[in-house]
C-alpha cells in the first residue's frame, strides 16, 4: 500500500512531456492531446449526423473544425495574454504571440506557452459564427451539433496539462496529493488537472450526451454546457493554485473564477435568447 501511495504521489516527476524527438523538433503529449481531442469531436459529430439524421454533412463538420482549430489556438493564446499575461504582451507584443524564438543559429520553434480555456472559447465562438454565416447555417444549431462531444475532447487536454506538470493544485495534506516538480515548493498538491478532466470532461460529457436528443430548442445544449462548465470549474478553482503572476484578483476569487462567473451569466443570456427565438418561431 505504501509503495502504491508513493508511486501515485511521485507520478508527476516520472512523466516525460516529450513523446519523441526528431532532430531539434519534439513531439509532445500536450500537442498530441489536442489532436486526440479534435479527432474525438469529429468522430462523435459524424456519429450524430448519421444516427440522429441531423441536417449536416461530413464535409461541413471537417470545415467547421478547421475554423475551430484556428479559433482555439489564436483565442487561447491571445486570451491567456489578456487575462493572465498582460505585462508580457505589452513588453513584447509580437514575441509573445509567435511560437518562435531567436537563437545564435537563427530561429527555433519554441512552441506555444500559455493557453487560456476561456480565451479559446471566445476564439471558437467568433470562428464558428463567421463560418456559419459564410455557409448560411444556423449558429446555435451548429454549436449544439458539436457541444455534447466537446467535454470528452477537453478531458484529454487536461491530461496533457497533467503530463506537463502544469496547472497543479493548492497544497494539501490529503493522500490524493502529488509532488509536482514545477511547483514552487516541494509539498503535496491537489492534482487539479485530473479533477478538471473528470468533472469538466467526463461528467459533463455524460450529462450533455444524455440530453442531446431531448433538447427543446437550438441553443439549449450550448447554454447547459456554458453553465455546467462554469459552475464546476468555479468550485475546482478552490483546489487549483492561482496563477503566480496574478494571485487572487478580487476578494478571494481567482481570475479563473471570475471568468467562470461571466460564463454562467452568458449561459443564462443564451438560454433566454434562444428560448425566446424558438418561441417566436413557433408562434410565427
Amino acid at each position: 500500500m505504501n509503495t502504491l501511495l508513493s508511486w501515485w504521489q511521485h507520478l508527476p516527476s516520472q512523466m516525460d512531456p516529450v513523446i519523441f524527438s526528431v532532430g531539434g523538433f519534439a513531439v509532445r503529449w500536450y500537442g498530441t492531446m489536442y489532436i486526440v481531442a479534435f479527432a474525438i469531436v469529429w468522430l462523435l459529430a459524424n456519429y450524430r449526423i448519421r444516427t440522429e439524421k441531423l441536417p449536416f454533412t461530413k464535409p461541413f463538420i471537417g470545415d467547421a473544425l478547421t475554423w475551430v482549430m484556428v479559433g482555439v489556438i489564436l483565442g487561447g493564446r491571445i486570451g491567456y495574454l489578456l487575462f493572465y499575461g498582460m505585462a508580457d504582451l505589452i513588453a513584447d507584443p509580437l514575441g509573445t504571440l509567435l511560437p518562435w524564438m531567436g537563437t545564435a543559429e537563427g530561429c527555433a520553434f519554441s512552441g506555444i506557452s500559455g493557453m487560456s480555456y476561456h480565451g479559446g472559447l471566445i476564439g471558437v465562438t467568433i470562428a464558428l459564427f463567421a463560418f456559419t454565416r459564410s455557409q448560411k447555417k444556423g449558429f446555435l444549431e451548429t454549436v449544439d451539433l458539436f457541444i455534447p462531444a466537446v467535454p470528452l475532447g477537453y478531458t484529454f487536454g487536461r491530461i496533457g496539462n497533467f503530463i506537463n506538470g502544469e496547472l497543479y493544485g493548492r497544497v494539501t495534506d490529503a493522500a490524493v496529493g502529488m509532488y509536482f516538480p514545477l511547483a514552487p515548493t516541494y509539498e503535496l498538491r491537489h492534482p487539479s488537472q485530473l479533477y478538471e478532466a473528470f468533472f469538466e470532461g467526463i461528467v459533463l460529457f455524460g450529462i450533455l450526451w444524455t440530453l442531446r436528443k431531448q433538447a427543446p430548442f437550438s441553443g439549449y445544449l450550448s447554454a447547459v454546457y456554458l453553465f455546467g462548465y462554469g459552475f464546476v470549474r468555479f468550485f475546482i478553482e478552490y483546489f487549483r493554485e492561482p496563477d503566480a503572476q496574478l494571485g487572487f484578483v478580487f476578494l478571494d476569487f481567482s481570475m479563473g473564477q471570475l471568468l467562470c462567473i461571466s460564463m454562467m451569466l452568458a449561459a443564462v443570456a443564451v438560454y433566454i435568447a434562444a428560448s425566446r427565438q424558438a418561441g417566436s418561431g413557433r408562434s410565427a
